[in-house]
């Protein structure tokens, strides 16, 4: 008669307990990884609003939103 003896009941309970282990730890790793990467240095970093503004020019040059005139007077202006 096939069934399970104590030895292969033994092994199983030290599987499942490990396999645990191993799931728990994934997810405190994944949560330690989440908040690294949400409040790490390089991403609260601000870049100065003037580099995004003239970021924005450009991008609004390059779709021909703007004149080419109207980015250098409006450059000129942010840079001042």
């Amino acid at each position: 008669m096939m069934g399970f003896d104590s030895s292969s009941a033994a092994v199983w309970m030290w599987l499942m307990g490990l396999f645990g282990l191993l799931f728990l730890g994934g997810i405190v790793w994944l949560l330690i990884w989440t908040v690294r990467t949400l409040f790490s240095p390089n991403r609260l970093a601000s870049t100065p609003a003037s580099a995004d503004a003239l970021s924005e020019l450009k991008l609004r040059l390059a779709r021909g939103e703007i004149t080419p005139d109207e980015y250098e007077t409006l450059r000129a202006h942010l840079q001042d």
